[in-house]
C-alpha cells in the first residue's frame, strides 16, 4: 500500500473528477440561479407494454416464489431463487437488446428497484450492484466492442458480476490503493496482485470489475476479470447485522493475468470510470429506498388503524398521527426525487452527478428515518421476528428485518459524509474556476495579483445579483397554489449562495476542512432540490388528472411546509452554532483526557485478551484511581 499524504490522497480524487459539465439544475442552485424549467417533464404513467409484463412477472415470482424471512434466516441465496431471476433475465435488465438483455431505460430499472426494495433487501443487493457497478453498466458505457459481445451477452444470459474497489484500509480515498497491475514481459498481459474487501457479489460472481494500481505509473485502471483465472482465491465471506444472504467477501488477487484488452477505457480511467457509473448505482438505491418507505407506510396505516388505545386507534392520537404524516410526505419526495433524476438520465442533456448523489443521500436518510419511525409505532411487535409474531397467532410484519437490513444504506455506494463531501467539491467548482488561485496554498503571491482583476469582474456582476434578483409575487404565479413556495427556493438558492461566497472569504484556504459548514451548505442544497422536484410531481399531477391530484398536491404543500422548516434552521446554524467547541471536545476525547468516563465497563482490552483489571483502574490504562465514598448528607438524601 502506499504510502501518502493528505495533500497527495485529494490530489488524486481531484485527478479522478470528470471535470467537463453538462447544463446542472444543482450546480446552479448552488450558485444562487433556480432553474426549474431545466428540469425535464415529470415522467407520466405511460409504460411499455413489454415493461408491464415484465413487472408483473417480478411481482408474481417475488410473491410466489420467494420467501424473505427463509432467506434472512438461512443467510443464503436459494438456488431456486437465482434459477427463477435468471429466468427473468433479471441479471440483463440494463443489457442492451443487441446483446440479449432487456435494455431497460433509467427509469423503468428504477421501478424494478423499487419493487425489490419493498420485499426484499437481500435481492435488491443482489442485482443492483450487479447491474450498475459491475460488468453490465461499466461495459455498456466505457467497453470496446469486443468487450460488450463477449461480456454483455454472458451477462445477460445470468453471469452475475461484482465491484472490487475497497481494500483493508483503502475506503472512500483511492489514493492509498494497494492491489497492483504489472505488464508483463511480454507485454500482452497485466498481472494483478493485491486483496479487495467487501467485494459484494464476490463470492458468486463470474466477472468482476477490479481497480489496480500500474505499478510503472502509479495510474489506476478498472479491469474486466474472470473469477475462474487462476490466481482468485476467496479468503472469507462476510457477514453483516442485515443483508444477511450477501455474498460479500475478501478476495485475494495472486499473480492474476489478465489479458491487456481487458482493461475498460484506457490506461488511468480506472477512478473516472467508477465514478461514473456509480451514478446509476446511485439511481438504484434511492428508488429502493422509496419502495422501501412505501412499505413502511403501509405497514405504519395499517397497524396504526388497528391498534386501539384509550379508547381510540394509535393513529388518531397526534404523537402518532405526525409520525404518519411526515413518514407519506417524505415518502412522496423521495419517489419525486427518484422519477425526476432517472428521467434526467434518460434524457442525457443534463448533468446528473449532483442530483444522483442528491438522491442517494437524501432518500437513505429520510428512509432510515422513516423506519425507525416505523419500529416505535410499532412498540415491541416491531422489536419481535416475524416467526415469533406469526408463532402466537399475530400478523408477521417484517419491521425488525427491515431496520437490520437497511442501516446500511448510509453507508454503502457513498457514506453520507462522503456523499456530503463530493456534493460539497462540485457545488464550488465554479468559485474554483474562477478564485481557486486565492485559495490555493501552492499559489505565489504572484498569481493571485495577476488573477485578481478577472477574479474582481466575476463577483461584482454575480455577488450583485444574489441580493438583487426578484423572488416575490407576481413570479411563479403559473404555479398556482405552489407559487410561494417557488419564490421561497428562488430566494433561499440566492442566500445559499451568498452564505457559500461568505464562508469562502471567511475561511479562506480552511474552508475545505470546515465540514460542519459545508454539510449544512449541502443540506439546503438537497432540501431545495426535493422541494422543487415534489412541486412538478403535484403538479404535473394536477395537469394530467391524475384522480389523486388533490391528495398529492396536498403531500406536496406539507413536505415544502416541513421543508422549509429545516432550510431556515440551516441557515441560522451556519453561523450560529458550537463547531469549534464540538471539535475541540473529539480532539480531548481522541487524545484520551477523557478516558476517565470510560470506566466501569469491560473495556475491548479485556474481552480481546479475557483479562481483568482490579476494580478501580482508570478506564483500563493500568491508573488507580481511588473510590470516593458517597457523602453522608447524599446518601441520606437518596435514602429518603
Amino acid at each position: 500500500m502506499p504510502n501518502v499524504s493528505e495533500a497527495d490522497a485529494r490530489q488524486v480524487a481531484e485527478d479522478s473528477r470528470q471535470r467537463e459539465w453538462l447544463p446542472s439544475f444543482m450546480r446552479d442552485l448552488f450558485m444562487g440561479t433556480f432553474r426549474p424549467a431545466m428540469l425535464p417533464d415529470y415522467p407520466a404513467k405511460q409504460w411499455r407494454p413489454e415493461f408491464e409484463q415484465l413487472y408483473n412477472d417480478i411481482r408474481r415470482f417475488l410473491v410466489e416464489e420467494v420467501d424473505p424471512v427463509e432467506i434472512d434466516e438461512r443467510g443464503e441465496y436459494p438456488p431456486e431463487v437465482i434459477e427463477g431471476l435468471m429466468r427473468l433475465r433479471a441479471f440483463g435488465l440494463l443489457v442492451p437488446t443487441e446483446y440479449g438483455g432487456l435494455g431497460l431505460d433509467k427509469l423503468e430499472w428504477c421501478k424494478i428497484m423499487e419493487l425489490f426494495g419493498s420485499y426484499d433487501g437481500n435481492l435488491l443487493g443482489l442485482l443492483s450492484p450487479h447491474q450498475s457497478v459491475g460488468v453490465p453498466e461499466t461495459v455498456k458505457q466505457f467497453g470496446t466492442p469486443e468487450q460488450k459481445e463477449k461480456y454483455l451477452t454472458r451477462c445477460a444470459q445470468g453471469q452475475i458480476s461484482a465491484f472490487a474497489l475497497t481494500e483493508p484500509d483503502v475506503g472512500s480515498d483511492p489514493a492509498r490503493l494497494g492491489t497492483t497491475a504489472e505488464l508483463t514481459p511480454e507485454g500482452d498481459a497485466y498481472l494483478i496482485n493485491g486483496t479487495k474487501l467487501w467485494c459484494t457479489n464476490g463470492t458468486v460472481a463470474e466477472l468482476l470489475i477490479v481497480m489496480a494500481r500500474h505499478s510503472e505509473t502509479g495510474k489506476i485502471s478498472a479491469f474486466i476479470v474472470e473469477t475462474a483465472w487462476a490466481g482468485i482465491t476467496i479468503e472469507q465471506r462476510c457477514h453483516f447485522m442485515g443483508l444477511r444472504a450477501l455474498a460479500n467477501g475478501v478476495l485475494k488477487f495472486e499473480n492474476v493475468r489478465v489479458p491487456k484488452e481487458n482493461i475498460v477505457a484506457g490506461e488511468g480511467k480506472g477512478l473516472r470510470v467508477a465514478l461514473t457509473v456509480l451514478n446509476v448505482g446511485r439511481l438504484s438505491v434511492p428508488a429502493g429506498a422509496v419502495g422501501t418507505s412505501k412499505k413502511c407506510l403501509e405497514l405504519a396505516r395499517r397497524w396504526s388503524n388497528q391498534r386501539v388505545q384509550w379508547g381510540k386507534p394509535i393513529g388518531r392520537h397526534e404523537a402518532i398521527a405526525h409520525k404518519i404524516s411526515r413518514m407519506a410526505a417524505m415518502t412522496f419526495a423521495m419517489e419525486a426525487i427518484s422519477d425526476v433524476s432517472a428521467q434526467m438520465a434518460i434524457d442525457e442533456k443534463l448533468d446528473i452527478r449532483l442530483e444522483a448523489a442528491c438522491g442517494k443521500e437524501w432518500n437513505t436518510c429520510r428512509t432510515w428515518e422513516i423506519v425507525d419511525e416505523l419500529m416505535q409505532i410499532r412498540g415491541g411487535r416491531g422489536y419481535e421476528k416475524e416467526r415469533s409474531l406469526e408463532a402466537r397467532g399475530e400478523e408477521p410484519m417484517g419491521v425488525e428485518r427491515m431496520m437490520r437490513d437497511y442501516r446500511v444504506a448510509k453507508i454503502f455506494e457513498g457514506a453520507s459524509e462522503v456523499m456530503h463531501l463530493f456534493m460539497a467539491r462540485e457545488a464550488v467548482d465554479k468559485h474554483l474556476q474562477k478564485a481557486g488561485v486565492l485559495l490555493d496554498k501552492k499559489a505565489t503571491t504572484g498569481a493571485k495579483l495577476s488573477a485578481l482583476p478577472s477574479i474582481a469582474a466575476f463577483y461584482a456582476g454575480w455577488y450583485a445579483t444574489r441580493w438583487l434578483g426578484w423572488g416575490h409575487w407576481p413570479r411563479f404565479s403559473d404555479y398556482g397554489r405552489f407559487a410561494g413556495h417557488m419564490r421561497y427556493i428562488d430566494r433561499a438558492s440566492r442566500r445559499l449562495a451568498r452564505q457559500t461566497f461568505h464562508g469562502m472569504l471567511v475561511y479562506g484556504p480552511k474552508l475545505e476542512v470546515k465540514q460542519a459548514f459545508l454539510f449544512r451548505i449541502v443540506d439546503i442544497a438537497m432540501e431545495l432540490f426535493a422541494m422543487t422536484c415534489s412541486i412538478k410531481r403535484a403538479r404535473a399531477m394536477a395537469e394530467q388528472k391524475h384522480v389523486e391530484a388533490e391528495q398529492g398536491g396536498e403531500l406536496a404543500e406539507l413536505f415544502c411546509a416541513l421543508s422549509r422548516r429545516r432550510i431556515n434552521g440551516l441557515f441560522r446554524d451556519l453561523w450560529s452554532n458550537e463547531d469549534a467547541y464540538q471539535y475541540n471536545a473529539a480532539m480531548a476525547v481522541l487524545e484520551g483526557h477523557h478516558t476517565w468516563l470510560e470506566e466501569g465497563i469491560i473495556t475491548q482490552e479485556m474481552a480481546l485478551t479475557r483479562t481483568v483489571e482490579s476494580f478501580g483502574s482508570h478506564g483500563g490504562n493500568g491508573r488507580h484511581t481511588p473510590i470516593t465514598p458517597v457523602p453522608e448528607v447524599a446518601r441520606e438524601t437518596v435514602v429518603k
